[in-house]
């Protein structure tokens, strides 16, 4: 069987998405402390001075609540990111959200966009679809792990309430899929055993194994009794 040395943990993996859980909560902090708010740096449609909210909007939230509901699933999914997908994880990551934050600008209404709800959409979508397509037992499984935990989320890319911004969502479950299929080939992918290749010759213990087994299953000789 082919060696994958992939799925191996690094502590690093884990300082990743808590660094970045624990910087949302210190942004949130800093606003409340000193009476700012950040909304004006959200990402505003089709004005060329929203633009900045591609790259602030994932550190801003309306709310404890707002920011309570995203730290944990955004935590969960980052982690699955960097362990099952650490040779691609930070182009994912980074590409990913930059392109959520372009879709979220192209198509969103005329409001101001905030939350990292966006991002933990594209991880989302990111990493159910790339374990269907790869047909890694591992990351099937995660991927039926994924849906288990956040498979409800799928209803919020629709306008079912008016103060979410299902557009943020919507571009980020497109975006994830956009990855998903672009890097498909690239990273983990379906376990391969040596037998299973084309180019596959039994080695020297193969064919001795096959030949007891063959002996085995032939019919032995008629013994002839001694008169």
């Amino acid at each position: 069987m082919t060696h994958q040395n992939q799925f191996k943990f690094s502590p690093w993996i884990l300082a990743v998405p808590l660094y970045l859980v624990v910087f949302l909560w210190l942004v949130f902090w800093f606003e409340v402390k000193n009476g700012y708010n950040f909304n004006t740096f959200g990402i505003y449609p089709r004005n060329f001075y929203g633009l900045k909210g591609i790259l602030f909007s994932p550190f801003i939230h309306g709310d404890v609540k707002h920011l309570y509901h995203n730290s944990a699933p955004l935590f969960v999914l980052l982690f699955s990111l960097f362990y099952f997908y650490r040779g691609i994880a930070w182009k994912v990551f980074l590409y990913g959200a930059l392109l959520t934050g372009i879709l979220t600008w192209i198509i969103g209404r005329k409001s101001y966009h905030i939350g990292a709800s966006g991002i933990i959409y594209f991880l989302f979508s990111f990493i159910f679809l790339s374990g269907i397509l790869r047909k890694n037992y591992r990351l099937v499984a995660v991927s039926l792990m994924i849906i288990f935990l956040y498979g409800s989320m799928v209803w919020y890319v629709f306008p079912v309430k008016e103060s979410i911004s299902w557009e943020g969502h919507l571009s980020g479950f497109v975006a994830g899929i956009i990855f998903a299929v672009f890097y498909r080939r690239v990273g983990p992918q379906k376990l391969e055993y040596d037998w299973e290749k084309e180019t596959y010759e039994p080695d020297e213990f193969d064919r001795l194994f096959e030949e007891r087994e063959r002996e085995k299953s032939s019919p032995s000789e008629p013994v002839e009794e001694s008169q």
